[in-house]
């Protein structure tokens, strides 16, 4: 677990706190539960998968999804503050190429967004990835979120320029992004 302590300055008040980064496992996969069934609701076109989809598995489902999250070729990372989860993030390795791993679920809370939780889970992931012998960590960011992108774009991910259609509207498309990790 990676704590910093925290301090933004917001309108009249400040904020400040520790925030962890955990790995996810079956002793907390039902913390991720909630706080990925809120991603979906938040900011559905941030993923390919729905809420509707997602709020219907059963316990086994999201158990075996911790299973498969163990650090070995995925894993899943939640960021949290005084006990409640402000973000979430994770990384798959490429089956075919074992240099290349994807971000996947990235999400951060509305109330955490702009404060440093985002870059502390891309890191963690890149971290993650390079201890792995990956070179290059990839995302796809929908055209819909110019604002994720230019988060992607500072942390110096670039567009690759492959595209494919988002899943759930056929009017959406995503952008592939990739960096390099050294």
């Amino acid at each position: 677990m990676i704590c910093i302590r925290s301090q933004t300055a917001c309108a009249s008040f400040t904020i400040e706190g520790v925030i962890a980064l955990e790995r996810v496992t079956l002793e907390n996969i039902f913390v991720f539960k909630e706080a990925r069934l809120r991603a979906l609701k938040d900011s559905p076109t941030a993923f390919g998968a729905t809420y509707e989809r997602e709020s219907q598995m059963t316990d086994a489902e999201w158990m075996e999804r911790a299973r498969q999250s163990d650090g070995v070729k995925r894993v899943m990372y939640m960021a949290v503050e005084d006990g409640a989860v402000c973000g979430i993030a994770g990384a798959m390795r490429d089956e075919d190429d074992g240099s290349r791993a994807a971000l996947i679920s990235m999400w951060t809370a509305p109330t955490h967004r702009q404060k440093g939780v985002g870059r502390m889970l891309v890191e963690k992931v890149a971290a993650w990835a390079r201890s792995r012998g990956v070179k290059i960590l990839t995302l796809m960011v929908t055209s819909v979120n110019p604002t994720a992108t230019k988060f992607y774009e500072q942390l110096g991910f670039a567009r690759t320029g492959r595209t494919e259609p988002y899943p759930n509207d056929a009017a959406v498309i995503e952008y592939e992004m990739a960096r390099e990790i050294d």
